[in-house]
Formats: C-alpha cells, structure tokens, sequence
C-alpha cells in the first residue's frame, strides 16, 4: 500500500517471502490511493513464488461494477498460481472510491452479496447460453474470505467464507470480536468456523517510527490528525513488539496474523523472519 513502492521491492519482497516460508502474502485495497490494485499486485507475485498463498485482505469489491471481468481476473490468479488465491472482500468503508467510480456506496452490501453469488456461478462453470462459459476454470474455488465487524460482514464469512479478515486493534478486541462472531455463526447454524486472519500494521529497523507516521498518517489522514496518529502509535516498531503481538492474538484466537508493512524495504521480510524464528 505503501504509495512509493517499487515494481522490483513488490516482486523481491514475494519471492523472499515465498522462500523464507512465510504462509501468506496478503494485499490491501483502495481506489483513491496510490497504491497498487490487488489483483495485479498478486498476480506478479504469483510469477516469482511457488508455494505462498495469495490473499486480498482486502479487496474492496462492490466499486468494480464487472462482476464478471473481476470473476475472470480472480479465478485467472487462481490458475497461473496453481490454486494459490484467497479472494478476501468487504464492502467498503471510504465513499469517494465508489463515487469516482459511478457505483453506489449506500447499497454497497447488497451489491457484494450479489457479486459473491455471481461470481460463484461463473467459477462453477454456468454461462446462460453463452457458446462458452466465462474461464479460466479456478483451480481452488478461489477461496472466499470477508473483511469487516459488522453482523452482515461476520454472516457473510459464516455463509460463504473460508476465512474471516478482522483488523487489528488489539488482542483483546479480537477476542470481545470472536465472541460477537461466534454468536453470529451459532445463530447462522455454522458448524464449521471461518479461519481467523487478523491485520496489523508493522516496520522495523531503525527508521520505523519514520516510516509508520509517514505511512500511516497519510492513508488515514481522513479521519483526522488525533485517530491517524492513534493508529500510528499501534503499530509494531521493534521485535519484541511483533514477538509478544503475535503470541497474545494466537492466544486469543487468531489463525494466522497477516503483518501489514509500512516500508516497501524488502529487508523488512528479513526481519520479520528473525522475529518469526524467535517468537
């Protein structure tokens, strides 16, 4: 997400990941940032990895009004990966990334619940009396996941997803999260849960506090100097900090933490394995 990052820090920062057994390289989205699409982001990943899942965590689906070219694009990642895409999605929260794009950001829900079951369709091969179906034939689904704390977000994950994408305030508000999403899924009558994938913002080195607010207060500054800087001040800047945040979020629940970089540096992979091995 970071808006200066390179073509070349992008693919070396998959191909290192992807060696030092990372399990997931996940992207953010927005519309109206500078940062690269998910989709076309992965699928360079995809070209210089091997193993690594590839993840949109998340893509903010309802703003792309092709449901079927998104469809096609998904499920082309899937293929040339060997199956390796989650498609994670939400709704949405920022209104100008519907608005320059003419789609509407009040039935923003409604529009993904149709994408979802659209999309679902053309993967299965249906294509209403066309000569052909819409291809290429996914390999693994793709696999869904849903981004979002809101009972329709949480429903959605326990309908249809193989994961669930929660963001990252802190352990103990995943666990008063898990214990909402739970009820939602109980309720739903969900034997098996989604997988729990929590983001959290992160750099390391020296320069991290540098990279974090220059990052951090920019993406957010929408919301304001004082909740920007609040968010700055959560991520992780030192190893002990990754360390300790990834024990206290497994301990409350969480499947797998994906570490959201605020420096494109690719020696940040470096570190973070350092981290990994140690905690």
């Amino acid at each position: 997400m970071v808006p200066e990052t390179t073509g070349d820090q992008l693919v070396e920062w998959a191909r290192r990941a992807d060696e030092l057994g990372f399990s997931t390289l996940g992207a953010l989205d927005r519309l109206v940032y500078g940062n690269y699409d998910p989709l076309v982001a992965l699928a360079a990943a995809a070209a210089v990895t091997k193993r690594i899942r590839l993840a949109t965590t998340i893509m903010i689906a309802p703003y792309r009004a092709d449901v079927a070219v998104v469809a096609k694009q998904a499920a082309s990642i899937d293929k040339l990966s060997g199956g390796r895409l989650v498609l994670g999605m939400s709704a949405g929260g920022r209104s100008d990334d519907f608005e320059v794009n003419g789609t509407s950001y009040d039935r923003r829900g409604r529009a993904l619940d149709a994408m979802v079951k659209r999309m679902r369709a053309i993967w299965a091969g249906e294509h209403d009396g066309l000569d052909h179906p819409i291809g290429p034939t996914p390999v693994s689904g793709p696999r869904l996941a849903f981004g979002g704390h809101s009972e329709y977000a949480v429903r959605r994950a326990g309908r249809w997803g193989w994961g669930w994408v929660a963001s990252g305030s802190s352990p103990a508000g995943l666990e008063r999260l898990l214990e909402f999403a739970r009820e939602t899924w109980a309720a739903q009558g969900v034997t098996t849960e989604p997988r729990k994938l929590v983001i959290h913002y992160y750099a390391l080195g020296d320069d991290a506090e540098v990279h974090v607010n220059r990052f951090l207060q920019d993406y957010y500054a929408y919301l304001g100097p004082q909740f920007a800087g609040k968010i700055a001040a959560g991520a992780l800047k030192t190893e002990s900090e990754v360390a300790d945040t990834i024990a206290r979020y497994a301990a409350a629940g969480c499947d797998e933490l994906i570490l959201i970089p605020c420096n494109p540096d690719p020696e940040q992979v470096d570190l973070l394995a350092k981290v990994r091995g140690t905690a």
